[in-house]
Formats: structure tokens, sequence, C-alpha cells
């Protein structure tokens, strides 16, 4: 490796770069930052490290979820940086999130030195732990000095808050710098550069490198064969979807049980790898007759419970005990049910599994379940001409070209997906933010997954986008293609599925509340390109091929009553032919 390039104009400066270089011998390739003072002199650091991409973005809210969505790639952490005051706190959702999802992070937040604080000095807050529990590892650096004490100091701390993103479980860190003036760099005289000239810079830093991931495995418990197992493949972020399908597959081979994939499985999108896949269960279930005929037995939970309210709800009424393999640590069991833990990879456990003696007929119990269900659903969505919700999820599932990435906004979008997303062999990756399930952050964090990347596309409702709508002044440092598929039916179409939705006008107003907004001037505004879609002629044609470069917007406008009530009759006619 090159020797370090540091910055030696000033104290401050020298710091900062050292920080850098750390944090680029540790792995780290991405720094978004937002504009400010008190931060300058790590923003230099990150703007002129060589091995560092360095992104502003203006509101730090949106710089937050352009940086997890960067992390989401491929889990290597990115960096945050902010300056003093309520910069930071506006951080916090994306650090909610990062936590939640297990997804790496370093956020740095300039503040200023203690003899600054509790003084109203300006653009000073409180910023020890301003993360509380949301972060894995907090430490407030010491004020800045041209020492090698200090130095070493900060090299060691800063790498290990790399290492802390990423075990014992990922997640987000934060380190609070504070900096004195002169916070440019400015020359101190040549102080910085008379100390700097006297260390060893590469033996300094040679010793550093990207942390490796220590495996956790927990002894696989004998499975029981000759019962009537299902196998829960959730909503798992795996860069390597199609590893991770052929990890489902082989487990449902050894042990002959159907695997039940969530819409942001990757199972559901290398489809020829997962033998005795069922994706049509949320509608299925919906039988009474069903739902007794296919009472499991013994439940195998792979890192995640679906989305599906109506799958838990009779998992959790079987009262079956529940194997419940994760990497995690932490508690992922919101069922509370007769549940063993199982710490092991998917791969270790599909491999640690004796191959069942025989089928049970169980599967193919499901096997004709699912494909009434599906004939059911596939045919009406297939004949459908108004512009109703799902259906957009479903044409998207066919014909995206092959191996797009595809972020998935909360709300409605990601029960559609749940609903009515094939089973495919197209190789798409799904992203989400299904961590705390909130719709902040949508448009920069499909913005951030889909930057550097292949073109990528994000379907999501009108009020996720207009929630996160300054996410489009990333569009100048954007660097990819991003489709937005906008479902715009005025409202929260969630809301309409709940008994509140009844009590009009208390409803309309404080839970769908629809907004008075033209996609159309605001797309304008922000040098988007907005296409207001026609028919699913029009709509199949657009997503068919998508550009190679660029943020655009496809709007479908839809009746969210409408829609609701489509989806409550044609999941009960499902039910019924299943």
């Amino acid at each position: 490796m090159k020797p370090p390039a540091l910055d030696i104009r000033n104290v401050n400066a020298l710091w900062g770069s050292v920080a850098a270089e750390t944090l680029f011998r540790s792995g780290v390739r991405r720094a978004v930052v937002s504009p400010g003072s008190r931060s300058t002199p790590l923003a230099f650091a990150f703007a002129l490290h060589p091995g560092i991409e360095a992104i502003p973005v203006l509101d730090e809210r949106s710089a937050g979820f352009f940086a997890l969505g960067l992390a989401k790639q491929d889990m290597r952490p990115v960096a945050l940086l902010c300056t003093s005051g309520t910069a930071g706190a506006n951080y916090l959702p994306a650090v909610v999130e990062a936590h939640e999802a297990g997804v790496p992070l370093i956020v740095l937040t300039a503040d200023r030195p203690p003899e600054m604080r509790s003084c109203a000095s300006g653009q000073t807050i409180d910023q020890h732990r301003l993360y509380g529990a949301f972060v894995r590892f907090h430490h407030e650096l010491a004020v800045p000095e041209a020492s090698e004490p200090l130095l070493r100091y900060l090299r060691q701390t800063v790498a290990h808050a790399v290492e802390r993103t990423l075990a014992p479980l990922a997640g987000p860190v934060h380190l609070n710098a504070p900096f004195r003036d002169p916070l440019a760099p400015v020359a101190d005289g040549g102080a910085a550069g008379r100390f700097a000239a006297g260390v060893d810079w590469e033996a300094f830093f040679e010793h550093l490198a990207p942390p490796q991931p220590v495996a956790s495995v927990s002894e696989i418990p004998a499975f029981p064969h000759a019962v009537h197992g299902i196998i829960v493949a959730g909503p798992l972020p795996d860069p390597d979807g199609a590893g991770h399908a052929a990890a489902v597959g082989e487990i449902s081979r050894r042990l002959g049980w159907p695997v039940l994939a969530d819409g942001l499985s990757p199972a559901r999108n290398h489809a020829a790898a997962v033998p005795h896949l069922v994706t049509r269960y949320d509608a299925i279930l919906r039988s009474a007759a069903a739902a007794e005929s296919l009472r499991p037995e013994c439940v195998l939970c792979l890192g995640e419970w679906t989305t599906s309210k109506v799958l838990r709800a009779w998992i959790e009424a079987s009262g079956a005990p529940v194997l419940f393999a994760t990497e995690r640590p932490d508690n992922r069991d919101a069922l509370h049910g007769r549940t063993r833990r199982i710490v092991v990879p998917l791969r270790a456990l599909a491999l640690g599994l004796p191959s069942a003696d025989a089928p049970n007929g169980y599967e193919r119990l499901w096997a004709g379940y699912e494909a009434r269900a599906r004939a059911s659903l596939d045919g009406r969505l297939a004949a459908e001409e108004a512009l109703i919700e799902p259906k957009a999820a479903w044409l998207m599932g066919r014909h995206l070209p092959p191996r797009s990435s595809v972020s998935v906004a909360n709300s409605m979008p990601v029960r559609d997906m749940e609903f009515v997303w094939p089973a495919n062999d197209r190789g798409f990756r799904i992203f989400f933010n299904r961590g705390a399930n909130g719709i902040d952050g949508t448009l920069s964090a499909a913005l951030g997954a889909a930057h550097g990347g292949a073109p990528s596309v994000l379907l999501t409702g009108d009020l996720a986008l207009l929630h996160d709508s300054n996410g489009f002044l990333i569009a100048p440092r954007f660097k990819g293609s991003l489709t937005i598929v906008l479902i715009n039916n005025r409202g929260s179409g969630i809301f309409e599925h709940l008994p509140v939705a009844q009590f009009d006008p208390v409803f309309e107003e404080f839970f769908a509340t629809p907004q008075e907004i033209g996609f159309a001037p605001l797309c304008a505004a922000h040098g988007v390109g907005h296409v207001h879609v026609e028919d699913w002629s029009h709509f199949q044609t657009l997503i068919s091929e998508l550009p190679a470069s660029g943020i655009r917007v496809l709007e479908l406008s839809a009746d969210r009553k409408r829609d609701a009530a489509w989806r409550k009759d044609a999941f009960a006619s499902a039910a019924v032919q299943a």
C-alpha cells in the first residue's frame, strides 16, 4: 500500500487525515458529508483522500439514509459526518434503522471543545451519547494534539469503532469529535509539519486491515423429519442472493419441508434453487379450512419473520415449536413462542442437516394450495385493466430487466410485494428498511442503494416519497440510474385496511392525510424526469428497459379505497379456490 499523504498544514488537519487514513485502512471506502463549519477538518480529510469517495448531502436526515443505502450494497461500513448542534440529531432516524436492521455506519459528529459547552456558545448542544442505546459503541474523542501517544489513541479508537460496526452485531457506532480553531487547513507555522516529519507513517498504519467477521455457531439440533414442518424464509438483506437462495433450497431438500418465502426474501427471485416454494401463503391461510389442514407441527424460521400478519398469527395460534436460525445475538422472535434459537449461518445449517428419508405428503398438500391460489390471483391481476396498486408490483416482478435492484417502501408497497411478487429466476436484489419499518428516508436510502451500481427501481407511495422529497437534492451527485414507480393514491393506503378507516371524517384528515402536491412540478424543480403512466401496456414498456443513468418518476394514479376493496375481494376468492 502507498504511504499515506497526510495533511500537515495544522494540527486539526493532521488529526483529521490520520482518522481518514485509519478508516480507509480498516475498509471504509465511502463517506457522506453534510456541510458545516465545526466538521471542517474531517470534511477536508475525506474530500482529499484518494481512496475514499466523499459525497456531500445537504439535508442530514437524507444524508443518514443515503449512507444507510450505500452500506447495504455490500454491508461495508460507511462514514457519516456532520457539524455540531442539531445536525447530528437529524441522523437519529437513520441511526435507529441501522441499529434495528444491523447495518454498519460510522457516525462522526463534530463538536465544540469542552470549554465552549454549557455556556450558550452557538450551535452547541449536549452530544454525549446523542443516540443512546441505538449505537453499538460511543466514544468522545480527545481534542486534537500533535503528539504520537494521542495519535496512536486516535488510530486505535477509530479502528475499534470500525470493528464494532461489524461484530458482535453489525450496526452503527458514534464518535463525537471536538475541534478548536482554526478549523480550516490554514498553515500553523510548521508545527504539525515538524512533528509529522519525525514519524514513520507507513509503519504507523501498516498493521491496520479490514476486520474479519467472527462466526459463532451453535450445535445444530436434530430435526424431526416425519412431521408437518415449514420453513419461513424472512426478509434478509443478503448481498449474495443466489447463495442465500441455494442455502435455503438445500435446507428444504434435506428436511423435505416447504419454504414460505417473504416477498423481500432472495428465495423468491432465485426460485429454481428452492424446491417446495410457497409464495401465496397469505391468501391461502385466509381460508379457515386450509389453515386447519395445513397446521404445522414444527417451524424453522430463517433470520426474520415475514411481513404477513396472517402468517404470523397462524404460526402463533398453532403452538408449534419454533427453531429460529439467526446470526444475530439479539432477540428476534416477536411471536414469543416455544422457540429455540440457533446461532448459525444458513450455509452451515444446510450442510449440517441429514437428508429426509422420504417425503410425507405435507409439502405436496402445500403445493396444491399454492398452485390454485397463485392461478386465482395471477388470473385476476392479468385481466385487471384499472390502475390498481398491486398490479404494479406484479408486473415489475415479470418485466423488469434481470438482476435489477429494487427498493421497496414501507406501508402498502411492501405488503403488495408480499401478496403478489412472483416466484422468478430473474435474480432481482431487493432493498428495504424493515428494521424500524418507517417511511422516513425512503428516497434517500434507495438512491444510496443504487449509487454506483446497475439501474435500479424504487416502488413507493406518495406519502413516503413526499416525506423524503429532500432526497432529490442528491441528484447532482448521484451516479447511476433510479426509476421511481410512484403509486399516487392521495394518502396512506395501509390505513384503509385497518378498523380506523370507518371513522370519517377524522380518518381522512388525521390518518389518510392526503397531500395537495403536483409531482410533475416537484420533479421539474429538481431536474428529475416525470412520466404519467397511461395504462398497463404503457407501464410495461417503461419498466422493461431501464435508463443507464439519471432519476425518473413513473406516476400511477390510483384509488386507495377501490384498491383496498379489490385486495380483500381478490384474497377472499383465492382463499376459497385454494
